[in-house]
């Protein structure tokens, strides 16, 4: 008998890359242009929105990003960030995960396979 899928208790999950390379690769890494730093703070803004039992956010191996400064994804919509910033933690808590709306300036728009 198959077995049903169950339901993730999150209502998002996100997780941005942490990935680290060698300084030789010309692509660079999302570790060396802050993806800790975001990932810690972008979990203390969740918490401080109080959303620390409905949203989950994970540190990630590579996203294929890491040319474009760090990437991070929001699922179950399947929104890609890139370029990002620490400061950035803040808006996307605030505007992506609280209000529900995708920050416009943020978004990688293109092929996020290049």
């Amino acid at each position: 008998m198959p077995t049903t899928p169950s339901k993730s208790r999150f209502s998002k999950h996100v997780f941005v890359c942490t990935n680290r390379r060698g300084g030789e690769d010309s692509k660079g890494c999302c570790a060396s242009k802050g993806g800790e730093e975001l990932l810690i703070k972008m979990k203390d803004a969740a918490k401080a929105a109080g959303l620390g039992r409905d949203v989950r956010i994970n540190r990630a191996g590579c996203l294929g990003q890491c040319a474009r400064g760090i990437a991070a994804v929001v699922y179950p919509e399947g929104v890609w960030y890139g370029a990002l910033k620490v400061e950035d933690a803040d808006t996307i808590v605030a505007e992506h995960l609280v209000a529900g709306r995708p920050v416009e300036r943020l978004l990688l728009k293109d092929d996020i396979n290049a």
